[in-house]
Parts: C-alpha cells; sequence; structure tokens
C-alpha cells in the first residue's frame, strides 16, 4: 500500500474528502516525526510502539576485505509490534478489536468441614514382561484357489565346465 492508496482508505473509512485525508496523513507523520526527534517514544497500544536508538560508534568490518572500518554514531527509528497486531496480522483477520477482560469473579471463602480428606497416594504399576502367546492349532483350511503362474520360457542349457576330482 503507497500513500495514494492509504489516503484513499481513509477517505473511504471516515467519509471524509480526498483533501481532509491527506491533511490528516500529513499532520499525523509530523506530530510522530516531532516526538521521535525529541527522544520520545511513542506507542499506539494494539498496534505498535516507536522509539528512537542511539547507537554508539564501533568498529566493523569490511566483508569484501576484512578491513576495519569505523563506523559513526547514529540515531534509528526502531519500531515493534504490539501482541494485538502480531495475532491480527498472523491471524489474517485484519484489525484486532480492543478485547475487555473482565476480572473474574471471587467466590466466596466455601465454609469449613469437620475434616479433608487426603489426596490417594498413587502407587507405580509394574508390568509384567509380554508373554507371547502359544500359536493356536487350527483345522488345516484350504487357502483359497490361486490362478496359475504364467509359464516362463525354457531356459537355454549351458554346456558343463569340465571339473577334475581331486
Amino acid at each position: 500500500m503507497n500513500r495514494r492508496d492509504l489516503i484513499k482508505s481513509f477517505q473511504e473509512e471516515l467519509d471524509i474528502d480526498r483533501r481532509k485525508a491527506e491533511e490528516w496523513l500529513e499532520h499525523f507523520v509530523k506530530v510522530m516525526t516531532d516526538a521521535l526527534s525529541r527522544g520520545e517514544a511513542v506507542m499506539i497500544p494494539g498496534f505498535t510502539k516507536w522509539a528512537r536508538v542511539d547507537r554508539k560508534a564501533r568498529i566493523g568490518r569490511n566483508p569484501q576485505t576484512g578491513e576495519p572500518v569505523k563506523i559513526a554514531a547514529s540515531r534509528r527509528v526502531r519500531i515493534t509490534p504490539l501482541k494485538a497486531f502480531k495475532e491480527a496480522v498472523n491471524s489474517g483477520k485484519g484489525a484486532a478489536k480492543k478485547v475487555v477482560k473482565k476480572a473474574p469473579a471471587k467466590k466466596a471463602p466455601a465454609k469449613k468441614t469437620a475434616a479433608k480428606k487426603a489426596p490417594a497416594k498413587k502407587t507405580a504399576a509394574k508390568k509384567a514382561p509380554a508373554k507371547k502367546a502359544p500359536a493356536k492349532k487350527t483345522a488345516a483350511k484350504k487357502a483359497p484357489a490361486r490362478k496359475p503362474a504364467a509359464k516362463k520360457a525354457p531356459a537355454k542349457k549351458t554346456a558343463k565346465k569340465a571339473t577334475k576330482r581331486r
């Protein structure tokens, strides 16, 4: 999705004209840029968190030659997707609706009874070694008749080698 598609989406979703949608997007980008340039983190619950990260100067290596190279200090923006956003993307169902979790109802304390039963102890059951069952003798049954095998061509006879007796 590019800028034009994003503006069109805002226009349709919010039922506003194209110019208002463009202004809204430009204002959003300006506010985000200003906040991040001041070093503030910006978090939209259920969506993402943007934060400025300062990186120190360091020594790197040129991958082609292996020579050490100085890398200057820099600032980057780290964008971290939040849980609801990740779940929506992974499920493929689009924007996740905000779910309000209700606190579980507290149960009234149960009346104390005279005696509580102790949990039964489980004993490990030992298995006997497996024994093979003796083969059962059954009356001889004839197997169903099979089709006769196809006849093969007779093999060629080869001359026998003369062998000496020792």
